[in-house]
This record gives C-alpha cells, sequence and structure tokens, in this order.
C-alpha cells in the first residue's frame, strides 16, 4: 500500500515595504483616531453651551441642507444623463461634454458669485428697480443667502458626480430593455422610470454619497450665507472660543453623521446586483427628438451647466474687470506661490503613496493590503475641519511633549516643529485627498492583465523590475490623472487650510475667503478666477477620456 505524500508550497515571502503599507494606513487614520480620543474627554463650558443653545440648530440645518442639496443635485443629474444618453436633438454632444464644466467650480466661488448678483444692491434687484422705478419693500424677491440658496449653489456644483456615475450607467445597459419597454406602450420618460433608473440605482446612489459627503465637508459657502452647520461650528469652537476639546467633540458629531451616511449607502444596496445577463447587446442608440421635445431637452440641460457655471462664471469676470484685486503683482504672487507649492508638494506625495499601495496589493494581495487601502481612502470622506482638528492635536501634543523634555534636560525649547507649519498642512491634505489618488491608480491597474507581470518575470525580471519596465510605463495616464485631480482638489480646499495654516502664510482659497468676509467680493474675483481655471485641468482631463471611451 502505497502512501501519498503532501508537498505544501512555501509561502511566498511579503517584503518590507509592502508591509510598511500598514504604516501608512495608520497615519491616515490618526487623525480620525485622535479627533475620537479628545471627544471622550470631559465636557467644557463651551461644549455645554453649544450643547444647550447650538446643537440642534447645527444638526437641523445640516440635514436640511443635506436633504435638500441630495434631492436637487440627484435630479438635475440623473435626468440630463438619461437626456444626453437616451435622446438625439441639437446641441446634445457640446451638452454632454459641458455639463461638467461645474466640477471646476468651487462651491464657496459659486456662492460668493450669486450672492453678488442677487443682493439687495447687486446688478439683478438693480436693473429691476430701474426698469419698474420701485423702491426696496415695494416688491417680492428670493433672498439668496438662506438655506434654500446655499442648497441650490452646492447643488449645482455638485451634481456632475450624479451625472458622470449615473451616464456611465445607462451607456452600460442593454437597448433592448428599453426596446422592450417602448414596445409595450410606455413613453421615453415611462422607460426613465419604469426601467433605466431602477437598473441604474447603484450608480445613482453612489453619486449622491459624493454629494452629501461633500455638502458635508463644505464650510466656505455655509459660512458665507450665514447658516450655522457642524463646520462652522467646529471654526467657530477652534477659533472663536479657543476651546479645542469641544472642536474636537463637534468634529466627532460630524464623523459619526459621515460614518452613519457611509452605512446608509452600503445598506441600501442590500447584497443585491443591478447588471446585464449579457454584455452581448447592441449599443445604446438615442431617439431622435423635433420641435418642442428637442427644445425642452436641451433647455433641461442647458439649466445646471447656466446656474452652476456660465452664470457664476459670468459674474466673476465682470467682477474682475470691473474691480479686481488691488494688489500689485509683486504683493499678489505669493498667494499663488503658496497654492502651487502647496498643490504641487501634495499632488507628488499622494501619486507616490497611492502607486506604493497600490501595487503593493497587486503583488502581494491579501486581508492586511486591503485593509490598508481600505483605511487609506477614508479620508476623503472625511470634512477638511475634521482632519484639519485631528491634525493639529496630536501634532500638538509632540511638540508639547518634546519642549518640555528640552526644557528638563538640556534648558532649551524647540518651539512648535510640526504645529502650524507646512508639514501639517501637507499631511491634513494627504488625509483628505489619498483616497482621489489611490483610486484613479487602483482603476489603472485593473485594465492590465495579469499576464503582463507574468510575461516580464518568465523573462528573468523580478517584481520591482517588471513594474517598472512593464506596468508603470502603461500606467502613467493613471498616474497623471490622480496628480491633476489631488492638485486641483487642493488648490480649492478652504476649511483645513484656515485651521491648519501657517501664520501669514494664505493661498488663493484663504484670499478669496478673507475678502469675501469682508464683502469685498469684486476683490475676491481675481483669486476666484485662478482657482476655477486651475479646475478646468482635470475636467478637460475627464472629457478626453470620455470621449476615448
Amino acid at each position: 500500500m502505497s502512501a501519498t505524500t503532501l508537498v505544501v508550497a512555501p509561502a511566498r515571502r511579503v517584503p518590507l515595504w509592502a508591509r510598511l503599507t500598514l504604516v501608512v494606513a495608520g497615519l491616515i487614520l490618526l487623525p480620525i483616531a485622535a479627533v475620537l480620543a479628545a471627544a471622550i474627554a470631559p465636557a467644557g463650558e463651551v461644549w455645554l453651551h453649544i450643547w444647550r443653545n447650538s446643537l440642534a440648530e447645527m444638526l437641523g440645518t445640516t440635514g436640511a441642507l443635506a436633504l435638500l442639496v441630495a434631492l436637487m443635485a440627484g435630479s438635475a443629474g440623473a435626468v440630463t444623463a438619461w437626456l444626453v444618453t437616451a435622446c438625439e436633438f441639437r446641441g446634445r454632444a457640446f451638452l454632454q461634454v459641458a455639463l461638467l464644466l461645474p466640477l471646476a467650480m468651487p462651491a464657496y466661488v459659486s456662492g460668493y458669485a450669486w450672492t453678488w448678483l442677487m443682493d439687495v444692491a447687486g446688478p439683478v434687484q438693480g436693473s429691476l428697480r430701474g426698469a419698474t422705478g420701485w423702491r426696496y419693500g415695494d416688491y417680492w424677491f428670493p433672498e439668496m443667502r438662506s438655506l434654500h440658496g446655499a442648497a441650490l449653489v452646492l447643488a449645482m456644483v455638485l451634481y456632475p458626480y450624479v451625472y458622470l456615475l449615473c451616464r456611465s450607467a445607462f451607456l452600460a445597459q442593454s437597448t433592448c430593455l428599453v426596446e422592450v419597454s417602448r414596445t409595450l406602450g410606455h413613453s421615453l420618460s415611462r422607460c426613465f422610470w419604469r426601467v433605466a433608473l431602477p437598473l441604474a440605482r447603484p450608480a445613482l446612489v453612489a453619486g449622491l454619497a459624493l454629494v452629501l459627503m461633500e455638502t458635508l465637508a463644505d464650510f466656505g459657502t455655509v459660512q458665507h450665507f450665514g447658516l450655522r452647520t457642524f463646520t462652522t461650528g467646529i471654526y467657530e469652537a477652534w477659533f472663536g472660543m479657543a476651546d479645542r476639546g469641544a472642536a474636537s467633540q463637534l468634529a466627532a458629531a460630524l464623523l459619526f453623521c459621515v460614518a452613519l451616511l457611509l452605512a446608509l449607502e452600503q445598506a441600501s444596496r442590500g447584497g443585491r446586483r443591478f447588471h446585464p445577463m449579457t454584455t452581448r447587446h447592441a449599443p445604446f442608440r438615442p431617439v431622435q427628438l423635433t420641435g418642442w421635445k428637442a427644445g425642452l431637452a436641451a433647455l433641461g440641460c442647458a439649466l445646471p451647466l447656466l446656474l452652476g457655471f456660465i452664470i457664476p462664471g459670468g459674474a466673476l469676470f465682470a467682477l474682475m474687470i470691473e474691480a479686481g484685486d488691488p494688489l500689485s503683482p509683486s504683493r499678489f504672487l505669493p498667494f499663488l506661490t503658496h497654492s502651487l507649492t502647496l498643490a504641487a508638494i501634495t499632488a507628488v506625495l499622494a501619486v507616490l503613496l497611492a502607486a506604493w499601495l497600490a501595487w503593493a496589493a497587486r503583488l502581494y494581495p491579501s486581508a492586511a493590503s486591503r485593509w490598508a487601502n481600505r483605511a487609506a481612502g477614508l479620508g476623503y470622506a472625511i470634512p477638511g475641519s475634521v482632519i484639519a482638528v485631528g491634525t493639529l492635536v496630536p501634532f500638538g501634543l509632540f511638540d508639547n511633549a518634546l519642549d518640555s523634555w528640552l526644557r528638563a534636560t538640556f534648558g532649551v525649547s524647540s518651539g512648535l516643529l510640526l504645529s502650524g507649519t507646512i508639514a501639517a498642512l501637507v499631511f491634513a491634505y494627504l488625509v483628505r485627498f489619498l483616497g482621489v489618488a489611490l483610486s484613479s491608480v487602483e482603476s489603472g491597474l485593473a485594465r492590465l492583465k495579469p499576464s503582463f507581470q507574468s510575461a516580464a518575470r518568465s523573462l528573468g525580471c523580478g517584481p520591482g523590475e517588471a513594474v517598472w519596465r512593464v506596468e508603470l510605463p502603461l500606467s502613467r495616464g493613471a498616474l497623471l490623472t490622480a496628480a491633476i485631480l489631488v492638485f486641483v482638489d487642493t488648490m480649492k480646499e478652504l476649511p483645513a487650510t484656515l485651521i491648519v495654516r501657517p501664520f501669514d502664510f494664505d493661498t488663493l482659497a484663504v484670499r478669496v475667503y478673507n475678502l469675501a468676509s469682508d464683502e469685498r467680493l469684486a476683490e475676491a474675483s481675481t483669486s476666484a478666477l485662478l482657482i476655477v481655471l486651475a479646475g478646468l485641468l482635470p475636467v478637460y482631463a475627464l472629457t478626453r477620456a470620455m470621449k476615448r471611451s
């Protein structure tokens, strides 16, 4: 009777550089852990005052704002995506690309432009009084500085998230389903409600989750519109009341809201799958519209573009021509230099870290590498104000501990080595935007066949050499896209910059905020337009990618 010997292949050894990805994940989670730890501390007088007088208002305003933005952005994104996908009308080719332009417009910049246009002393009401002879109080006019006005501004710059995902979902659907629905007597609008939209539900929910997270993270818009939300409360507690404990506890409450939102988004899927049973179907054929239907479709697609980009962009340009920033180029240059420097450093570091994490998970897949990548991408779901508080708390503890030790041991003071420095600000940016870079790099690597790595290894290349000589050149597009997206997001970031930046180290975003806070919107228009122009780069990259696909 013969015996069978079981030979177990030795496990592949994971190198040190791949295992160090857990360290990166731990550093990304450090601000979140710091906020939660600080929130456990006993409540002080400031927190008790907020709890009794302001917390209910913050919670109600934040919830109402999120609901309104979700309804408006979801409707605008889903409807426009369906119209440019399922219908053929004049201007469709231009609109399906131009609908992405509001991505380049920061919400607070659009809010500044809209308040200037619609305020009592603005051009719209001024022209109305000049044409009718009315005085202020003789007529009704919608109040722009309100909850509904802020929701409209946020929705019109955030709907492209829903538009992009829903349009991709509609394009992937089988045209047979729509044609069968049409043969059963359904109109095109009924096909949208009964067939296309239910199948695109995961894309719609994912887009709305991004919209809601950006809404919860917004500071400049709600502060300018005079709304009390969690983000404005964190800023007031930190700077106005000088209570870091209360700011941390508010940040923890906002973090709980974000976690609840992510949990609801995950639970809404319910383990269900929404995909065709086969990929062998004819491409989606748009229906030709004529007459008033074509005009209505074009108007429906043009309206979000007008509200989200063309009107506020035109207002900023008019303000700049009329009375732009009075600073001389030599005094204005530091703002631009600071913004470009921070954005460039953050973009380079984010791409390097994202490539490190992505290739470690690709070459040495394990539960630990998957956990590390998910933890590294968590920062994008956390508002910038929360990350800022979570960054300064541990950095401040380290600086104080080091300074105390040096004083006791050597009689010298180290001062602040990390708190209030460029290093702390870049770290906050990395925590916030590393998920953007990681998502782009991972999607680029997902398009590379595993056989590329195998072929290079069979020719004598090691894992690192195969990545450097084969996979890295093929992933240059994804790496470049990641760098551009992080660069522009860093240029637009306001809450983290306001809280963490070094003293007298202002960026274009801070310059816009300071001038707008003093109601000097015309002077703020120059810096705002520069931020918008920088934001057009990733939009151009997205449009080229859409055309290629």
